[in-house]
Order: structure tokens, then sequence, then C-alpha cells
């Protein structure tokens, strides 16, 4: 009988570059005053819950957010680079709009989801290749750790990929889930394969951003 193994993602708390749409990426972007309060309300909502190991992408705002988890537990974090955002290439730093209105022919197909399609001069991660990425790392880790509970801290982009392959749905197409800054998002793999236990819980905050791209 193939033991349960559970996993609860969590988006990093809040940024100002969040609060602007401004894109991200592997850009290293402080949390907010707003996202340091995410981060210790998200710890508290974690308390009760076995957590055998926790992750953290480290790039700042989710490393800050995975240790405001940690402390109160009394557990470490370990550093997982796989966790980093989407390498969006020419588009970071800059706004949505600034994006669109600079390479209008490129963040088409951004916008269209085009699995291959690169960013301005060939730079960044095409889907397919973060979805490679991300999904590699998420089965190594359910085969490292079977049967154990795994807190990840990571980014929104990493949350839309693991809920459309846990759903079973394609990289194309708008998506239908909420990627709220420091919700709860809990997946679970057993005999019967990969599903969401539950997913976007903001129950712990005062509301939250999703403000990526649907």
């Amino acid at each position: 009988m193939t033991a349960t193994t559970r996993i609860c993602l969590v988006r990093h708390g809040e940024t100002t570059w969040n609060v602007d749409r401004r894109v991200q990426g592997q850009i290293d972007i402080p949390l907010n005053e707003r996202g340091l309060l995410q981060a210790q309300a998200t710890a508290q909502a974690l308390l009760a819950e076995r957590i055998d190991t926790l992750y953290g992408s480290d790039l700042g705002r989710a490393w800050v957010t995975a240790w405001r988890i940690a402390v109160p537990r009394g557990q470490p974090v370990m550093p997982e680079p796989a966790l980093r955002e989407r390498h969006y290439g020419a588009f970071q730093g800059l706004t949505y709009a600034e994006a669109r209105e600079r390479h209008p022919e490129d963040f088409h197909r951004f916008e269209a989801r085009e699995p291959a399609a690169q960013f301005p001069g060939g730079s960044g991660e095409s889907l397919l290749q973060f979805d490679a990425r991300i999904w590699g790392l998420i089965e190594t880790l359910r085969a490292r750790h079977a049967g154990h509970t795994l807190l990840l801290v990571t980014h929104g982009g990493v949350l839309d990929i693991v809920a459309r392959r846990v759903r079973g749905m394609p990289l194309t197409g708008k998506r239908d889930f909420d990627i709220a800054n420091c919700a709860l998002n809990w997946i679970a793999h057993d005999a019967n394969g990969w599903r969401i236990e539950r997913w976007g819980d903001q129950t712990h905050l005062d509301g939250a951003l999703d403000e990526l791209p649907a």
C-alpha cells in the first residue's frame, strides 16, 4: 500500500512589485509590510499542522516567508533553488502594461500561453522548460519524502504549474483557480496518484493579492 505524501505549497507574502503588477521573476524583491504580516499569519495558521520538512525558494521574498513560518516551529528551512519563480527574461522589472507596450508580439505569445514561446531575445524560460523544472522537483520530493508532509514556500508561477499538473489541465488556457499571496494550497499523493486536498485557503488572511495573469 502506497503511503500518502502531503505537500502544502505557499506563495510568498506580498511585495510592492505585486501591488504594482510588475514582473518579478527571479529578481530578488523583499516583502513589504503587509507581506511580513501575511507570513506571520501563515505561521500561526500552520502551527497545528504536522510538517516534517520545510523547503523554500532561495529568493528573498520566499525565503523570509519560509523562515517566518519555520521559527515558531523550531524547524529549519532547506533552500531549494528549483523552487524559484519562472525566469521571465526581458519582461523582468517591467509592469505587465510596459511589457505589452514594448514587446507586443512577444507579450501576445506570453498571454496566449504558447508552451514553447521564448521571451524577447530568446531569454528566460519557456513554459515547457519551467514546467519540466517544477514538476521534476515535485516528483523528486515525493520520492524522497514518501509518506511525509512537506511545506514548500515558493512563487505564483510555481503554483500555477502544480495546480495544472495535479488537476490534469494543459499548460495552455486560462486558469480557474486562485494563486493568492500566503494562501494555503494542499496536494496529496497516494496509490491513486495526485489530488488536490484544499486550494487557495485564505481563512487566516485579511485578503490577499492574486495579480497574476489568468
